[in-house]
C-alpha cells in the first residue's frame, strides 16, 4: 500500500542524508525516498545499501529516485522515475511486479501516459515555488490539483508535491490528492512527521467516530 506521507531526503553530503533519513525513521515517517542528486553511481549505491539498513531496521519503505537497478541491487521497496528518467515499463521489467513504481508528472498528459504506463503512484507537482529542486516545471497550486484530478478520476493515489507546509495540506485534501511527499517541511522538524500523519489520516479517523456513535446510537 503506498503511504500518505513520502519523506524525501535532503542534505549537503550522503552522510547528511543518511543521518536525516535516520531522524524520519525515529520520528515516524513510515515512506522515504532517497534522492541524491549530482553524484557518481558507486556513492549513490553505497548511500542506498546504507539507507536500507536504516530503513529496515525500522520497517521503513525504502524508494530510490531515478536508478531503477541500484533499488533491485540494495532491495529497497520501490523506485521513484521523473519525467527524463527510464520508462515505467522498463524499469517494471527489471524490477518485477512487487516493487513500487512512482513517476513524476506536471500536467494531465503526464498523468496519462504514466497511468498508461501502469505506474503504482503518481508524484503531481509542483504545488508551489520550491528551492529543493532544478528545472522547476510550472506550479499547480489548488486549482491545478483539481482540475487534473476531476478530469483523471483513477483509483491511482496522487501524491502532491512542491514546496508543502503543514498549513497547505487539510486545502490540498479537498482537491482529492491521496498524500503528499515533504522534503523541507519534514527536514527543518521531525516533529512535523507526526503532525502531518494526523492530519492526513483525519478522514479515517472521523470514520471510526462517526461508526461509533452509530453503533452507540442503535444501541440505544
Amino acid at each position: 500500500m503506498i503511504s500518505k506521507l513520502h519523506y524525501i531526503s535532503q542534505g549537503d553530503t550522503p552522510e547528511m542524508h543518511l543521518a536525516n533519513i535516520q531522524k524520519a525513521c525515529s520520528s515516524g515517517a513510515d515512506w522515504v525516498q532517497l534522492r541524491l542528486k549530482n553524484i557518481d553511481e558507486e556513492t549513490l549505491l553505497q548511500t542506498a545499501l546504507k539507507a536500507k539498513e536504516i530503513t529496515s531496521h525500522f520497517q521503513t519503505r525504502l524508494i530510490i529516485n531515478d536508478h531503477y537497478k541500484i533499488a533491485k541491487e540494495v532491495n529497497a521497496d520501490g523506485v521513484h522515475l521523473g519525467k527524463t528518467d527510464a520508462c515505467p515499463l522498463e524499469a517494471r521489467e527489471h524490477l518485477g511486479k512487487w516493487i513500487s513504481i512512482g513517476g513524476t508528472a506536471n500536467t494531465l498528459e503526464d498523468c496519462e501516459n504514466l497511468l498508461k504506463k501502469e505506474v503504482d503512484y503518481i508524484g503531481l507537482g509542483p504545488f508551489k515555488f520550491t528551492t529543493t529542486k532544478q528545472n522547476l516545471s510550472p506550479t499547480l497550486g489548488l486549482q491545478g490539483y483539481q482540475a487534473i484530478i476531476d478530469e483523471l478520476k483513477t483509483n491511482t493515489p496522487i501524491i502532491a508535491i512542491g514546496g508543502i507546509t503543514i498549513a497547505d495540506v487539510p486545502e490540498l485534501l479537498k482537491t482529492g490528492i491521496y498524500g503528499i511527499a515533504a522534503s523541507t517541511e519534514i527536514t527543518s522538524n521531525f516533529n512535523n512527521i507526526a503532525t502531518l500523519n494526523k492530519i492526513l489520516s483525519t478522514p479515517a479517523t472521523q470514520e471510526q467516530v462517526y461508526k461509533f456513535d452509530k453503533n452507540k446510537n442503535d444501541e440505544g
